[in-house]
């Protein structure tokens, strides 16, 4: 099914959506292409010209009814993200919480749109600075977080006057169908909010080019987030960019190892691995490298894998075949470069027919390496030492990445140089959970533009416009 204009449309091309820890179909759903997106971005144009008019109350109105609708469902919604995307059930509840915590935050955030009355150094002039919405979005979301990204991009736009059209991973469409069957419940009106499923570049293609399109936003790989900006260029559209990252995870001589470990379990093996802040190195220094490995390898080893659906387990799937072949070719470089598995390595057989991969440490690893520099996406990790700050500096922003870095060490002085130098958009500095509903939350270099959370993701929705007035007119 798809949304356009305040209906439900259904059409003769198909797409079957997978469990990844079964290979399962669980449902089949419609997909569009260009026509159909055209459609829809005709109709949040023609919504767009009553829906910026509207006031904040009745944007608040919708949001909260359209929350109140999602937590009603909420453990549905769980279990239908754990079958079409295999993440352990405990972070689809999560998930779920987060996302419905994005539509409360900007109903309250939908009342704090401000303007500036600017002093001026003319007698007869008032100058005035105003906000107002861009006007209608696209936003193409990702498998890994099917639901709270959706909502991450949709209340911010609603919440400042846009229209919006959304394009979900074509894995995981079936989390974007609920989202928007409450939207329609809520009863907001026809146009404000559209759903397109299909192929990506098809789609992608339609909204990019489109001239009536002002802004995408789009979270997913870096190479992708390039083709959009490029293809963006033409039409000059706002964007935001939340790309792939390389996470390193610096662990300091003076840090507490329990605590550290316990740190890159949360950051490495939360969704399989499978998220855009994952740790993907590890550096340790080196006199405490083979204490801190010895007690990480154990810990990893009492993670359970298996069906997310089982409330037990820690880890589960990967997404898909794809995924799973170049997790394991990273696997198989190392091994060739003299690395060491200490821990896992393998397939992991379930006795059915998905994407399962052993959580897996590397040591001996360098710089050589695919792993080294190319983002896994999955549950293996490679250790590197070091031996002073000058030398980790250096070595964990080498990548062109920088979304997520984390670093531990008890000495506060060396805490705040890390959190300056290290080249990233956000630092966990003792803490593997630096992320929340009311942060800004973006990269620098090639890990994306513009920020999306809190007060700070507003103001990829809105535009400054400048207003000088001469009074005596």
């Amino acid at each position: 099914m798809v949304y356009i204009n305040g209906e439900w449309k259904q059409s003769k091309s198909k797409m079957e959506v997978r469990n990844p820890a079964t290979n399962e179909v669980i449902e089949t759903v419609s997909t569009v292409g260009k026509v159909e997106t055209e459609e829809a971005i005709k109709s949040a144009k023609q919504a767009f010209k009553s829906w910026k008019k509207t006031t904040f109350t009745e944007r608040v109105t919708y949001l909260e009814e359209a929350a109140r609708l999602l937590e009603e469902q909420s453990e549905e919604l769980a279990q239908l993200i754990t079958k079409e995307n295999g993440k352990p059930i405990a972070d689809a509840r999560y998930e779920v919480n987060d996302g419905i915590d994005f539509l409360h935050w900007y109903a309250e955030e939908a009342k704090r749109v401000y303007g500036d009355v600017l002093p001026t150094a003319a007698k007869d002039k008032q100058l005035f600075v105003i906000r107002r919405p861009v006007g209608v979005c696209a936003a193409i979301t990702p498998w890994n977080f099917p639901f709270s990204m959706i909502t991450r991009k949709i209340a911010p736009a609603l919440a400042t006057g846009c229209t919006i059209i959304l394009k979900p991973a074509s894995a995981t469409p079936l989390s974007a169908i609920k989202v928007f069957e409450c939207f329609h419940k809520a009863g907001l009106p026809e146009g404000i909010v559209n759903l397109v499923i299909g192929k990506a570049s098809e789609i992608g293609n339609t909204l990019t080019k489109s001239k009536d399109v002002k802004k995408i936003t789009f979270t997913g790989s870096t190479d992708v987030g390039k083709l959009l900006l490029k293809n963006s260029a033409e039409t000059v559209k706002a964007s935001s960019m939340e790309l792939g990252g390389h996470a390193p995870f610096i662990v300091f001589a003076d840090s507490d190892i329990n605590v550290a470990t316990d740190g890159v379990l949360m950051t490495k093996f939360t969704n399989s691995g499978q998220t855009c802040v994952s740790t993907n190195r590890i550096y340790v220094e080196k006199n405490i490298a083979e204490e801190f490995t010895s007690k990480l390898v154990q810990k990893v080893e009492e993670l359970k894998i298996g069906n997310g659906l089982d409330e037990d387990v820690n880890v589960g799937p990967i997404i898909d075949s794809n995924s799973f072949e170049k997790i394991m070719n990273q696997i198989t470089d190392a091994k060739a470069k003299n690395g060491e598995i200490v821990c896992g390595g393998r397939q992991y057989d379930n006795k059915s027919d998905g994407y399962f991969i052993e959580p897996t440490i590397i040591v001996n690893a360098n710089d050589d390496m695919l792993i080294a520099h190319e983002e896994t996406f999955g549950p293996v990790v490679p250790i590197f030492t070091f031996e002073n700050e000058e030398e980790i500096i250096e070595k964990a922003n080498h990548t062109h990445y920088g979304l997520a870095g984390y670093c531990y060490t008890k000495d506060l002085g060396r805490a705040f140089k890390m959190m300056e130098e290290l080249e990233y958009g956000m630092v966990g500095i003792n803490d593997p959970a630096p992320f929340a509903i009311h942060t800004p939350f973006g990269g620098v270099k090639e890990s994306g533009l513009g920020q999306e959370g809190g007060k700070y993701g507003l103001d990829a929705y809105l535009i400054t416009k400048y207003v000088s007035f001469n009074t005596n007119y």
